[in-house]
């Protein structure tokens, strides 16, 4: 099975959270430091709403911090964020050579959906599995083996397509094969998930 990611893998919107984020934090008056970048780097919602509490000290519960950041990217989501250069003609391809597909995301079903509707790609996959739903950041140990287990399929049997590193190591380290997608947002990343991802691509145009 083909699992791919969402945000920075199939579409260019990692851009969209970093203007979001730096929106929401310039309302008051503060600035993302490169700390609170990499730990907010493909959190699941209510954990990055609760670690931007904690770092910042805001008074906001992470439910209404929650909303603010919503309010912040739902318009981009719906009409905005583009598709990464040939992920349709990808996910095409790997249909009608039946392949089976699934996506594993740490983004806001709301807005993933949005977005799947509106590049029509909802009919790919066989599962849309939601790492918030789950309660747990792709990172975590336990996120590859919990997905496996939903999707009823065994590790070697899998390939990841991600652009986050962390992600693809937690990948690995469940038995799965994976391949690490470019991403603007991880370009500081790309020589460390050369070294270990079984694959590293610029695009899904070399796959084509």
């Amino acid at each position: 099975m083909l699992i791919f990611d969402f945000d920075g893998t199939l579409v260019d919107s990692n851009g969209v959270w970093v203007e979001a984020d730096n929106a929401f934090l310039a309302r008051r008056g503060l600035r993302a430091t490169p700390e609170y970048t990499q730990m907010m780097g493909h959190s699941i919602f209510p954990i990055a709403a609760q670690i931007t509490r904690e770092y910042y000290r805001l008074d906001q519960s992470p439910e209404e911090i929650m909303e603010e950041w919503l309010g912040l990217s739902r318009n981009a989501y719906a009409f905005q964020v583009p598709l990464k250069p040939a992920a349709a003609e990808f996910l095409a391809r790997c249909a009608q050579a039946g392949e089976a597909m699934a996506l594993f995301t740490a983004c806001v079903p709301e807005l993933c959906q949005a977005a799947l509707t509106r590049h029509r790609l909802d009919g790919y996959f066989q599962a849309v599995i939601y790492a918030q739903e789950l309660g747990l950041e792709k990172r975590d140990p336990k996120a590859f083996p919990l997905l496996l287990e939903q999707l009823g399929v065994s590790p070697e049997q899998c390939t990841l397509f991600d652009d986050s590193p962390d992600a693809c190591r937690a990948a690995q380290a469940a038995g799965l094969t994976a391949v690490g997608v470019y991403d603007p947002f991880y370009a500081h990343c790309e020589d460390e998930m050369r070294s270990f991802c079984d694959r590293y691509i610029m695009g899904f145009t070399e796959l084509l």
